[in-house]
């Protein structure tokens, strides 16, 4: 904070001379957002990929805080919501995409000129490369409403639209039937916007690099520039439950699309190519649409996705460390809980779990699941330091997200301040402080 001529007079007569602080340290700011994702299904995923006794890359993040995510008129909140308090640090109402359904703070979501104010377009404004990775449909509003707003979270060919004129470097995700006209094929499949605007070619006049497969992707060199990567029709994955995928023969994920983690490695390349410090806002959606779904071996799944981008975020880390690598989620995804099955250590694990299927429903009614869905065999975790390999079930609580059991993580710059119990209004200041080495933004005074 600057001191003015009057402070420094007061400072004089009192007798003591102002004290000129340290500037606060400055860097690069990684926001990874496993939607969904609580720590029992962290425990699960855990078991399945390294065993009980392993680390996941998640587990190596040293930071961590219980996370508090409740809303103005809601203890548990939408992605939207959840989103929206993420991005600008205000407590929202559940209806809330940005500045619109807001509740009482919706003036505060705005600057001066009534342009929205969230720390990705804070960022953009003061000149710092911004991108955003999702793996579900581009107009998600986990990583959208850090770039744009609309009326509702169903308002997709506007929140499209408003990705386009942010000004953002990358855009990496799904939802290529919103970026084009009815009646225009696409890559993915066909068009759905009413309003007639092909928003593909509005991009490439905008500068941007339009790319829709992974070995598009992959093959971009750094210095790319802008880039728009649309990898699917909607989502780059099904989320179906376990039948009906069988049923459709469908695939869990497109092979065809990059994974979360591949997004996350070029977006980091492309925008620490652009400039000294910037910020990625990267969103895992599967977690939470096959949390409602209650699959639980492609939430699973989606979760290690996740793993594998924290372990290319990490990397980068090692090398920068003026950088600030933070995760949460803003809910729990179906309130998926693992049960264990007892076993004889001593005893064959193959013996004593042939034939044996996880019963469809627990004594008190709660759905479960085997390693294929309801009714199928028991998950095997990996092999613990005693080398058994431990089986276990799932149990879900619901359909709908919940609240509780979930963690706030960080490593790097500013991560020290993670700790105890973490209000979903901090993630934002934390992220304004590591960008601009203040919470208000970088013109605050």
């Amino acid at each position: 904070m600057r001191v003015g001529l009057v402070g420094v007079m007061v400072c004089l007569v009192a007798g003591v001379l102002p004290v000129k602080t340290a500037a606060q340290p400055t860097g690069s700011v990684i926001f990874i957002h496993p939607d969904g994702a609580g720590a029992a299904s962290w425990a699960a995923a855990r078991a399945l990929r390294v065993g009980p006794d392993g680390d996941l890359n998640w587990d190596r993040i040293p930071h961590l805080a219980l996370y508090r995510g409740h809303m103005i008129d809601s203890l548990t909140a939408t992605s939207n919501g959840g989103a929206t308090t993420h991005a600008t640090g205000l407590k929202v109402r559940s209806r809330a995409f940005g500045r619109f359904n807001s509740g009482q703070d919706a003036d505060r979501l705005l600057d001066d000129e009534g342009r929205y104010l969230s720390v990705a377009t804070q960022a953009i404004e003061a000149g710092l490369p911004v991108g955003v990775v999702q793996s579900g449909t581009a107009v998600e509003p986990g990583t959208a409403v850090f770039l744009t707003d609309a009326v509702s979270r169903q308002a997709y060919d506007d929140i499209a639209l408003g990705l386009i004129e942010s000004g953002a470097q990358v855009i990496l995700g799904g939802g290529e039937g919103r970026y084009l006209p009815v009646g225009v094929a696409g890559v993915h499949g066909p068009g759905q916007r009413k309003d007639g605007r092909d928003l593909v070619a509005y991009a490439k006049e905008r500068g941007y690099t339009v790319v829709t497969t992974r070995d598009e992707l992959l093959a971009l060199p750094d210095d790319a520039g802008k880039v728009l990567g649309l990898f699917a029709h909607v989502s780059t994955f099904n989320d179906l439950s376990e039948e009906q995928l069988k049923v459709l023969g469908l695939p869990n994920y497109d092979p065809e699309a990059p994974t979360v983690a591949e997004m996350t490695d070029y977006a980091i390349r492309n925008l620490a190519a652009a400039g000294e410090h910037f910020l990625l806002v990267v969103e895992e959606e599967g977690p939470d649409n096959f949390g409602n779904k209650n699959n639980a071996a492609v939430m699973i799944e989606a979760m290690l996705r996740t793993d594998d981008a924290f372990g290319i975020a990490q990397a980068y880390l090692a090398e920068h460390p003026d950088t600030l690598l933070v995760t949460t989620a803003d809910s729990d995804g179906g309130g998926m809980r693992m049960v264990g099955l007892p076993i004889d250590p001593d005893q064959p694990i193959d013996d004593q779990i042939e034939g044996k299927r996880v019963h469809p429903r627990d004594r008190n009614g709660a759905p479960r699941d085997g390693a294929r869905g309801p009714g199928t065999e028991y998950f095997l975790a990996a092999p613990d330091r005693q080398g058994v390999r431990l089986p276990f079930s799932v149990t879900w609580a619901t359909h709908d997200d919940c609240s509780g059991g979930v963690l706030v993580r960080a490593d790097g710059l500013n991560a020290h301040r993670v700790r105890g119990s973490f209000d979903n209004t901090e993630i934002a200041d934390l992220i304004r402080l590591t960008l601009f080495g203040q919470t208000a933004g970088p013109d605050a005074e």
